[in-house]
Parts: C-alpha cells; sequence; structure tokens
C-alpha cells in the first residue's frame, strides 16, 4: 500500500515573511532575492526557496526550512542553508590524494610513502632469519648473486610495476612514435650513446647518455631515435680559411740578403 505524500501546511506555506527574514539573517552581502516557491518536505514541514543576489553565485539559492508543532499556531525556523541549483558553480568532485597525485608532485622536502599493498612492489630478498644460520662462505656467495640480480632490498618492482613501466615509456616521448623517432637516421639500439638497462626492462629500454641528446639522461625505447645518433658522422670538420692579407708567419729570406 503506497503512503499518502504529506500535504502543504497552510501556516507553513504562509510563512514567507519569516521565512526571509532568516535568510536576511544569515545572507550578510549574499543577498537574499525574490521568493522562487516553497517544497512541502513532511508533515507541517516546508521549505522556502529565495533567490541569491551576490553575482558570484548565479544559480544558486536560500533554502529556509519551517516547522509548525502539532496543534501549535506558530510557525518556526528549523534551519537555513544556500544550496546550488541549475547552473550553479560548483567545486570540483573531491579526489582522494593517493588518487590525484601527479609525476612531478614530489619536490624537495616531499615524501611520498608506498602503500603496502602497492602491486608495483613486491617483497625482496634480503636473507632474513636465514643469514644467521647460513654458513658465511655459502651466504658470502649467495649475497653475491642477490647483489648482482638486484634483489638485495627489502622491495623490488614486480612484474606488474615493469609492465605498466615499460608501457608508460612506449607511450611517452622515449618511445618510437613520436615525430622525433619518425624524422631519426638510426634506431638508438645501434647508437653508442645508449646504455642498456639490466634486467628484463633493458630487452627493450636503455638510456641515453648523448649530452646533445633532448633524450639525454632519460630512458628510451630500442626503436626510438633522434638526429644526434652516433652513425651520423661529419665527413669534413675543419674550415678552410683565407690566406692572410699581411703574412706575419712565414719568413722572407730577401730580408736577410
Amino acid at each position: 500500500m503506497a503512503l499518502k505524500a504529506p500535504e502543504l501546511d497552510e501556516a507553513c506555506a504562509e510563512a514567507i515573511d519569516l521565512a526571509r527574514q532568516a535568510a536576511e539573517a544569515r545572507a550578510d552581502v549574499a543577498g537574499v532575492g525574490e521568493h522562487l516557491g516553497v517544497q512541502v518536505e513532511g508533515t507541517r514541514v516546508a521549505t522556502h526557496y529565495f533567490a541569491v543576489e551576490h553575482p558570484g553565485y548565479p544559480g544558486w539559492r536560500w533554502a529556509v526550512t519551517v516547522v509548525r508543532a502539532a496543534r501549535a499556531k506558530v510557525v518556526t525556523v528549523s534551519e537555513v542553508v544556500m544550496l546550488p541549483g541549475e547552473g550553479s558553480l560548483l567545486a570540483p568532485t573531491w579526489v582522494p590524494w593517493a588518487e590525484r597525485i601527479e609525476a612531478g608532485d614530489v619536490t624537495p622536502g616531499v615524501l611520498l610513502p608506498t602503500a603496502d599493498n602497492d602491486p608495483r612492489v613486491e617483497a625482496g630478498f634480503t636473507g632474513g632469519d636465514t643469514a644467521r644460520d647460513a654458513d658465511p662462505a655459502q651466504w658470502q656467495a649467495t649475497r653475491a648473486v642477490v647483489a648482482e640480480l638486484g634483489l638485495g632490498r627489502e622491495r623490488v618492482m614486480s612484474a606488474y610495476g615493469r609492465d605498466e613501466a615499460a608501457e608508460r615509456w612506449i607511450a611517452g616521448d622515449g618511445g618510437p612514435n613520436n615525430a622525433m623517432t619518425k624524422q631519426a637516421p638510426g634506431q638508438c639500439v645501434d647508437c653508442a650513446y645508449w646504455v642498456r638497462l639490466s634486467g628484463s626492462l633493458g630487452r627493450a629500454f636503455g638510456a641515453c647518455a648523448n649530452e646533445f641528446s633532448p633524450s639525454d639522461a632519460h630512458i628510451v625505447s630500442v626503436d626510438h631515435g633522434c638526429g644526434a645518433h652516433s652513425d651520423v658522422v661529419e665527413a669534413h670538420r675543419g674550415v678552410d680559411l683565407p690566406r692572410p692579407v699581411w703574412d706575419t708567419i712565414s719568413v722572407d729570406d730577401l730580408l736577410f740578403d
């Protein structure tokens, strides 16, 4: 059985002046404009709406809720708030800090903690309790292998983290799909200034070590390229100078006859 909607209380509907006074007491410089209407909220409860006159709040409305107690003749104000309407200027939707942080936001003195459940990292190999019980010579050999593999850390990059980095690098300026690579005379994999990364990422990426390249000190893919490729060699580097107007270098034998 559907519930019957409450009817608008006559006393609450007529309390426009009371609602306006309450809005003006709260409005200050925002101002209270024309009465926009009244809406029933419940039994003997209604909300009056007034326009906001301040130019900085287009579309906003004053909402003044009034109420009349049972068997009472006096209407009282319950609350006064400013509410946005259609076309109102609103602040952007709030985004948690962990989701709105972007590359470049970490500046000197700023700490960016890594979550315990960050899928980009996983537990590394440090020996733990086994290091105390292991034979010193055997543990030293094990530690050398661990260091060579880059695992002697509390946490290392997971396969997901490496894949995510690879996708980001390929899509970035150091990847193959850009104007610089299309006009390059060769690929980075054939360049003397290209230093391959270690580990699985080294199959597709390296670092540029050419100070004149726009990719210097950046990660580039094997199929990236730029105009500073090491195979671009200038055939003649010297500059021919004209003969001097007055020769001050050679010796004239006639002067010593």
